[in-house]
């Protein structure tokens, strides 16, 4: 047989095998994301819910997934900076920081996640939206406790945010969760300013009757 016949068929064989090891990490990643995904939703309606040990309980097996996907990736660098390893790792880092500010706990950091700096900002944009659904629950309870120091926080996240202006390639999405964040803050300080005044002009006719 020629030999560049040969060396051919052995360049071949080596790149078959490479392609094979790396789509097989990726359909092992695809499954582990589906289940960080899962687990981080699940987390956020138990939240919502009150139940937080059972939300931390879901974010440490949702956090365990995610040091499998770093592990076995660490040689796939392509797969590690794909969409859907941001996606799973936005939604986690989503979750462990709703948790922080309604539990009133201090805000973990990127590296304590093992997330990457995008996702992490992703998420933290994320979360106001859950800030939203806490507020709201939290008025038709009559529980205007938090709710101005939650929205003082939104507030604070979106100024954050505003200051991240950078390539898509480095910030993957975050100018168009920034962008909706502003809707959504002010229909909350809408939401909230509206429920305080309708509180107030009751406690007035409670002391006038």
């Amino acid at each position: 047989m020629p030999k560049p016949a040969k060396d051919l068929k052995t360049i071949a064989t080596k790149l078959r095998s490479c392609f094979a090891a790396e789509d097989e990490a990726r359909e092992k990643a695809l499954r582990n994301c589906r289940q960080v995904i899962r687990h981080s939703a699940d987390a956020i309606r138990a939240i919502h819910r009150q139940e937080h040990d059972k939300a931390k309980q879901l974010l440490d097996s949702a956090h365990e997934l995610v040091l499998d996907l770093n592990h076995d990736l660490a040689k796939h660098g392509k797969l590690l900076h794909s969409g859907f390893i941001h996606d799973a790792q936005k939604e986690f880092a989503e979750g462990q920081i709703t948790l922080a500010l309604i539990a009133g706990e201090d805000l973990p950091k990127p590296s304590a996640l093992d997330v990457s700096n995008a996702a992490y900002l992703d998420g933290l944009g994320e979360s106001v939206g859950e800030l939203r659904r806490y507020i709201l629950d939290s008025l038709r309870r009559d529980d205007f406790s938090r709710c101005e120091e939650l929205l003082t926080i939104m507030d604070e996240i979106y100024g954050i945010l505003m200051t991240m202006d950078f390539p898509e390639l480095l910030a993957h999405g975050l100018r168009r969760t920034t962008d909706a964040m502003r809707g959504i803050i002010e229909r909350t300080r809408g939401d909230l300013t509206v429920s305080l005044r309708q509180k107030n002009l009751e406690t007035k006719l409670d002391d006038l009757s």
